[in-house]
């Protein structure tokens, strides 16, 4: 059975980055549990896309399970997404160093969850 405050996170993983939430709203909505969680995905939007990147390799490791198994489902989804409908402009090159970084990060993820984990397998076998 997945684990309701994991699924929460997952659901709110890039509230932070991506809206004008602050985290004290979302621990007052969704708890301080939730909030954490989300946090420990969250990139640093000050730095540069690519120290983001490095970062997200670098600290993949150091994050709970709970935040591992959030992350992982956001790989797997992002993948998808990849295949299905990569964005405007990237070329098969730029698709293929996704894929490539997102298995970087997914590689210091392992041993969270053996389901997600082989998930993730099944969709980066697809690389363009």
């Amino acid at each position: 059975m997945w684990d309701p405050v994991v699924l929460a996170a997952a659901l709110l993983h890039d509230t932070i980055e991506d809206t004008q939430t602050s985290l004290q709203e979302l621990q007052g909505e969704f708890g301080e549990q939730v909030a954490r969680i989300v946090m420990e995905v969250t990139d640093e939007r000050s730095l540069h896309w690519r120290a983001r990147k490095k970062l997200q390799v670098s600290r993949a490791r150091l994050t709970s399970p709970a935040a591992r198994q959030v992350k992982l489902g956001d790989k797997i989804c992002n993948l998808r997404s990849m295949i299905s409908a990569p964005p405007n402009g990237w070329s098969i090159d730029r698709q293929r160093a996704y894929f490539d970084w997102a298995k970087d990060v997914v590689d210091q993820l392992r041993g969270a969850n053996p389901e997600l984990e082989a998930r993730f397998d099944q969709v980066h076998k697809k690389r363009p």
